[in-house]
């Protein structure tokens, strides 16, 4: 098993975990029901998707 000769610096170890961080998912609105949704997915709100009802929700 490899084992490193000389301990890494926090700059190394940081500056490579810097790209790590997680990110706000982006929201765009339904132009069915102008509710705030996830791009590329079902509105979880009226159920539609490329202008298509794609599933049923219950009211």
């Amino acid at each position: 098993m490899a084992v490193p000769k000389k301990r890494q610096s926090r700059s190394r170890g940081r500056g490579r975990s810097a790209h790590s961080a997680l990110r706000t998912p982006s929201h765009s609105v339904c132009p069915n029901c102008q509710e705030p949704r996830i791009p590329h997915r079902v509105c979880p709100k009226c159920g539609f998707y490329r202008g298509r009802e794609v599933i049923e929700i219950e009211s």
